[in-house]
């Protein structure tokens, strides 16, 4: 996965070459990435659902993170990105189906790697069971969904912790249930900027669909 060939870009977002993942995140060089966020409705409620990566990954094991991501490959476009839904999480949905909110570009430094990502960025309105999921769990070891307005609070510091609601894929293949309370050490890092728009989009995003249906 280390070899895989990437598009590299400058800060204009113009492609420039093309580059290994692991120089990418090795010299920090500019890269495009898939991100969907799924946003369903349950009891009345609206929840965000949230991945919890496998403790397999190299980068941010164990963390929770954004419904279904990945890298865009050199060959691929953002129409392909959609793939990472159904490899992730066994979910078939359409690319028609999504809902853009653009490119985000953010940037991300730790000690083991300079993150710099052009992130298109999409939610997805859906109403799912927790049997529809099927994990690939090299990649995702559970799924878990937050009431969204506690997701919100949360990023905008109004409260330190929120619950999670759904399950864990053990090591023998069965569910484990997961109901907890976390706080934003359990995610994985990203700007505080790029939660604070995707909130906001979010909430205009759940406030038009009520409105429409």
């Amino acid at each position: 996965m280390e070899q895989e060939l990437l598009k590299i870009f400058d800060e204009r977002h113009q492609q420039i070459g093309v580059c290994t993942r692991e120089e990418i995140h090795r010299l920090g060089l500019w890269h495009e990435t898939f991100q969907c966020w799924f946003i369903g409705s349950h009891e009345g409620k609206q929840y965000v659902y949230l991945q919890l990566r496998s403790n397999l990954k190299k980068d941010y094991p164990g963390l929770l993170d954004i419904t279904a991501a990945g890298h865009l490959l050199e060959s691929e476009t953002v129409f392909d990105g959609i793939r990472e839904v159904k490899e992730e999480l066994g979910i078939d949905i359409l690319f028609e189906e999504l809902y853009s909110i653009g490119v985000i570009k953010y940037s991300v430094t730790t000690d083991d790697l300079i993150d710099n990502e052009l992130a298109h960025v999409f939610l997805y309105d859906c109403v799912l069971d927790w049997e529809q999921f099927t994990l690939q769990v090299e990649e995702v070891s559970g799924v878990v969904r937050v009431e969204l307005t506690q997701f919100v609070s949360l990023w905008q510091s109004e409260i330190e912790e929120i619950e999670i609601i759904g399950f864990e894929v053990e090591e023998d293949g069965t569910r484990r249930p997961i109901h907890q309370m976390v706080d934003k050490e359990s995610f994985v890092p990203h700007e505080q900027s790029y939660y604070e728009v995707i909130c906001e989009e979010m909430i205009s995003f759940t406030s038009k669909n009520q409105l429409s249906s």
